[in-house]
């Protein structure tokens, strides 16, 4: 059996979520798709609205949210996993 890759479960959660933060406060702030996906994640992630500058700044949120959360699930399923 293998262990799962921490530092490349962590990385592609991180930029996945990045990616779909962004997108989700463009197109709420262009079309009003999602606003309340935008407005529920930015009660969490500090400065996350729907505008170019918000949309980037929750990029960064869930980068780095995702990425820990990739690297916890990635290290206690290699521990569960022995």
């Amino acid at each position: 059996m293998t262990n799962l890759n921490v530092k490349a479960l962590g990385l592609s959660l991180g930029i996945i979520w990045a990616i779909a933060a962004f997108i989700m406060g463009i197109l709420a702030m262009m079309l009003g798709y999602g606003g309340n996906f935008v407005e529920a994640l930015g009660s969490i992630y500090i400065g996350y609205e729907a505008t170019l500058k918000g949309s980037i700044i929750g990029a960064i949120w869930g980068f780095i949210d995702a990425g820990i959360c990739g690297v916890i699930v990635a290290w206690l399923y290699n521990k569960l996993a022995k």
